[in-house]
């Protein structure tokens, strides 16, 4: 089956959708992306030759990140300024990259996109107080597509969600989304253990990776860079334990490891299952399933999720836990990078 090329028009497409999301910078850089196109081979045969669905892909957050990663080094010049000023000659800068960075375009739109996004974390903290009301009891994180391990640090974050603090109010790192909705209820956010897995593991002390990074955070949203600054400067004193590992695998044998009695073990991940194959995603919720099932009031299993939907409607958190809450609970929609939490849990 020959698998049907989808990034025509992606470019312009993902520039209503982040233009809907606040900003208008990246929409713009994305528009002058689809027309000056031709002025990069490579990255216009990448991206029109795309087989599979471009969207799940994040095509588009790929050649934005690219142009980020650019701007942020300081050449081309005339897309510094771009940058830099906020507004002006975006065909020219854009086209004018395409021309002499082509190869390195190309370079991100062939490399599954790494992002972690700290923001995201305030929806999990938030599912978590749910599932802390059920048992009472404090966690031990697994997560797959840990990307840098930062959500891994989420217990030395400080939160702010709708009025509720939660984590440490003295941390470098806030998270603030904006809440609409009822608030959720209190519970204390304690962390016991916290691990995770990735295909390729991002470390904070190299710097080339963290420009990587910081790439993919929106050039316009100047609060969310400040924010993984500071989380990869928390990793870097706190280094998260982040394991190189097929998450399928990797989950099983965490997931078959001896659970201390007084630990609620969660299962959690963000912006992951999308970019893992059918059979895979499949084989990743049926062992959660499968273990929520031996699961007991003093050792339970939570399941916490931020992803979108399968129609890329809309991104939701849910959670599931066991005993007790076996089904997916929708607890809130979500902005994609957690700016925005409409709770309904």
């Amino acid at each position: 089956m020959v698998m049907p090329r989808t990034g025509l028009n992606e470019l312009s497409r993902m520039a209503r959708v982040v233009r809907g999301l606040g900003s208008p910078f990246v929409a713009q850089v994305l528009e002058a992306g689809q027309r000056q196109l031709w002025r990069g081979p490579e990255s216009e045969a990448a991206i029109l030759g795309w087989r599979g669905d471009a969207a799940a892909a994040a095509l588009a957050m790929r050649f934005n990140a690219a142009l980020h990663f650019l701007a942020r080094r300081g050449a081309p010049v005339s897309l510094a300024a771009l940058y830099r000023a906020g507004n002006g000659d975006f065909d020219g800068a854009v086209g004018e990259a395409l021309e002499t960075e082509d190869t390195l375009i190309a370079d991100f739109l062939r490399r599954t996109p790494q992002t972690n996004e700290v923001g995201r974390s305030g929806a999990i903290v938030a599912a978590l107080m749910q599932v802390r009301r059920q048992f009472g009891l404090p966690f031990e994180l697994l997560e797959i597509g840990s990307s840098c391990g930062l959500n891994l640090n989420l217990g030395r974050y400080g939160f702010d969600l709708g009025g509720v603090l939660a984590g440490d109010r003295h941390s470098p790192v806030q998270v603030v989304p904006d809440w609409q909705g009822l608030a959720p209820l209190p519970a204390p956010l304690e962390v016991v253990g916290a691990r995770g897995v990735d295909l390729n593991p991002l470390d904070a002390n190299d710097p080339a990776t963290c420009e990587r990074l910081m790439a993919y955070i929106f050039a316009d949203q100047p609060q969310r860079l400040h924010r993984l600054e500071q989380a990869i400067g928390m990793a870097r004193r706190h280094p998260p334990t982040l394991e190189r590992g097929d998450a399928s695998v990797w989950l099983a044998q965490a997931l078959a490891a001896p659970q201390p009695a007084g630990v609620c073990r969660v299962v959690m991940h963000s912006m992951v299952l999308q970019y893992l194959p059918s059979q895979d995603r499949a084989q990743v919720i049926a062992m959660i399933q499968d273990a929520g099932r031996s699961a007991t009031p003093d050792r339970p299993l939570a399941w916490v999720g931020f992803e979108w939907t399968e129609t890329r409607s809309e991104v939701q958190l849910a959670v599931s836990w066991f005993p007790g809450q076996s089904e997916r609970r929708i607890l809130a929609v979500c902005h994609p990078y957690g700016n925005s939490v409409d709770w309904r849990g």
